[in-house]
């Protein structure tokens, strides 16, 4: 973007400034870009849009280049809250993805309740032209609005610089803009975020500090699949193909988990990785969203993942 910006410098290839007049532009500095708290909710808000576009198929790598276009943004309107917009399902031009865009958009608006222009903060241009600040804000709203209930990273706010160009040059100010609510959690209170941030600090102790928080849950995992003759001793290879994972969220949550859903015997990386994506999904349903957490993390056998998981659920279930 900021190519697009200073681009009248350029001899060769000049711009009407007229043009830009009165106008602004939002750029996030790139300070904040590397912010971890930022890569958190990217994370998240790409999870929740995979996980509610799952039946569809529709799989969201990143914020930026991925919904541009319309096509996630229409289908997530559809799912959440059941609206049929006569707009082409593939949009393949600029011409014919702007125009989808200012569909989608304006009903979107409608049920986010945002007439007022001065609250919106995302637009058809600024989508189109991948903007992450203008994303972001509009895949929180939707969030907000459609799952309340979803425990986005709170206290996400990024420094942007406001790019004005008028009659006299470019006028530049810098702001901290919030992205997320800020929230202050009590000891007692700790979300899924900050539940992740502890392991996170955790993996970065010496190494036998982290085998004992890692003996501690196998300790936990043990006592709760004790009744079902299993037994625990490999973090992260026991739990690579998620049957132990499923079987495990089934005994502490009380449901059982038919047979048919998953593979009890998974003899390949697709069969593991169904069942990994059904005890995530299942931990979803239940209120405990690891956010950060992909599925072939788990069949990678990333013990941050899974650490992270059995954590979230001994935080849940300790003590019951």
């Amino acid at each position: 973007m900021e190519a697009d910006i200073f681009e009248y410098h350029k001899e060769e290839n000049p711009v009407d400034i007229e043009a830009f007049q009165g106008g602004k532009q939002k750029l996030i500095q790139p300070t904040s870009l590397k912010d971890p708290k930022l890569e958190k909710l990217k994370e998240a808000l790409v999870y929740w849009i995979n996980s509610t576009l799952k039946q569809e198929h529709i799989v969201v790598q990143t914020l930026e280049e991925d919904l541009y276009d319309g096509l996630v943004l229409h289908h997530l309107l559809s799912r959440l809250a059941g609206v049929k917009l006569s707009v082409e399902e593939m949009a393949l031009t600029a011409t014919a993805q702007i125009r989808k865009l200012e569909v989608v958009l304006e009903e979107l608006d409608k049920r986010l309740g945002l007439q007022d222009s001065s609250q919106i903060k995302w637009n058809v241009k600024l989508i189109h032209n991948k903007d992450l600040l203008a994303t972001i804000h509009l895949l929180v709203s939707m969030v907000r609005s459609f799952q309340p209930d979803l425990d986005l990273p709170p206290n996400v706010k990024v420094e942007v610089v406001v790019v004005e160009v008028n009659k006299t040059g470019i006028k530049s100010d810098v702001q901290t803009e919030f992205l997320t609510e800020a929230r202050d959690a009590g000891p007692d209170s700790l979300g899924n975020t900050e539940r992740e941030d502890a392991i996170e600090e955790l993996l970065k102790l010496e190494p036998h500090k982290v085998n004992t928080v890692k003996k501690a849950m196998l300790h936990f995992v043990n006592q709760n699949m004790s009744t079902m003759g299993l037994q625990v001793a490999d973090m992260e290879k026991q739990f690579a193909d998620g049957v132990i994972l499923l079987l495990l969220i089934g005994q502490l949550e009380g449901f059982f988990i038919p047979l048919h859903d998953f593979n009890l015997t998974p003899v390949n990386p697709s069969e593991m990785l169904h069942n990994v994506t059904l005890a995530l999904d299942l931990l979803n349903d239940t209120g405990l969203q690891v956010s950060s957490v992909d599925p072939q993390d788990i069949v990678s056998q990333d013990v941050g993942a899974t650490l992270k998981i059995l954590y979230a659920l001994f935080k849940k279930h300790k003590g019951k």
